[in-house]
């Protein structure tokens, strides 16, 4: 292809029977839901079959996509309900809860480091990501997604409002209020300079 489409476009092909456009969307939108998947679920194996479900339910409902409205939403709303659902899944199993998969055999995988991060830079990103993801499972689950669609996402808030289903304004103030509960948590377990932990 010479140019590159849109994601309408691309789906109004697809539904004319252009199936294999669809994998341009799976490229495009593959990195973010799974990194938001990771960050919620601390699981690699679950946040990849999370992803992977949600673009076999978005292919078997493109018919039923409104190009009036972004893609983006639309499949970030298939890839939400699948999550709460995949939640109350969870919550059913009798099983011994983990606070936290990050020290067991399903860690999450931190993406590799550039060639110039040397290994002390390796490992502080890595504990600094473990830490969010930590810090997120302790929020509102409102306000820790809305901070994930903005940050790992890449969605604009007016995305997050209809993706959530709430007002602009109360996305914002989802992620505002994420934000100051984060930079709170943030602060209260990181040692100020000079100070021996």
């Amino acid at each position: 292809m010479n140019q590159k489409l849109d994601d309408a476009t691309i789906m109004k092909r697809v539904c004319a029977g252009e199936y294999l456009l669809f994998d341009e969307l799976v490229l495009r939108y593959h990195q973010r839901l799974l990194r938001f998947a990771w960050s919620k679920y601390g699981n690699q194996c679950a946040a990849e079959d999370l992803v992977q479900e949600a673009f076999l339910a978005a292919y078997a409902a493109r018919e039923t996509y409104n190009p009036a409205f972004a893609f983006s939403t639309w499949l970030w709303t298939i890839f939400l309900n699948l999550c709460r659902r995949h939640y109350k899944r969870e919550m059913k199993q009798p099983r011994e809860v983990v606070r936290s998969a990050l020290g067991t055999s399903e860690e999450i995988r931190i993406p590799e480091p550039s060639s110039t991060e040397t290994p002390l830079q390796t490992a502080l990103r890595t504990e600094q990501f473990e830490l969010l993801v930590t810090y997120l499972a302790d929020l509102p689950e409102v306000q820790a997604d809305a901070l994930r669609l903005r940050f790992f996402g890449g969605l604009k808030f007016s995305e997050i409002a209809l993706t959530m289903e709430c007002s602009l304004s109360a996305a914002k103030i989802r992620v505002k209020n994420g934000l100051l509960q984060l930079a709170q948590r943030f602060s209260e377990e990181t040692p100020s300079e000079g100070e021996v932990s």
